[in-house]
């Protein structure tokens, strides 16, 4: 027997993926009001450091973190669960390269890291039909520095 609601389950699971592509490269091209749109209002991020919470938090965090750091995020392998009409949660595998210019610059190597880890996101079909981010969470595994070592802030 074929489940009628199949279709929009995938519909949905697509619309999330678009999602986390917007986000990746909202980040890597410093789009910071592209960004905040990927966001519910009362959404919380957590990549290691601090919990942020409200979708200004977020942006404002991350756009003064990443302002002068040339970054690259690439996230596969998606293992998306559509709770019911309005949340899901996913978990995407994760690899990034971040990379600060000036202290490259300054100890004549690359400055930063390549980093992989592990997404675990919620998500919320928002009150005008699009799906933003409940929550973040950013788990890595593994953080091997560049060859001028890590950056300091």
């Amino acid at each position: 027997m074929s489940d009628p609601r199949a279709i929009e389950r995938l519909t949905h699971v697509e619309a999330i993926k678009v999602l986390k592509a917007r986000y990746f490269r909202a980040v890597d091209t410093k789009d910071w009001a592209g960004l905040a749109e990927l966001f519910c209002i009362d959404a919380t991020l957590d990549a290691g450091v601090a919990v942020r919470d409200g979708r200004d938090e977020i942006v404002r965090t991350m756009s003064r973190a990443l302002a002068d750091v040339v970054s690259v995020h690439h996230g596969h392998m998606p293992e998306i669960t559509v709770a019911d009409d309005r949340s899901a949660t996913g978990i995407w595998a994760m690899d990034d390269h971040l990379e600060w210019p000036t202290q490259s610059t300054e100890r004549g190597a690359p400055v930063g890291f390549r980093g992989s880890g592990h997404y675990h996101d919620h998500y919320r079909l928002d009150h005008d039909g699009r799906w933003r981010f409940r929550s973040v969470v950013l788990t890595r595994i593994r953080i091997d520095p560049l060859a001028g070592g890590m950056a300091t802030r």
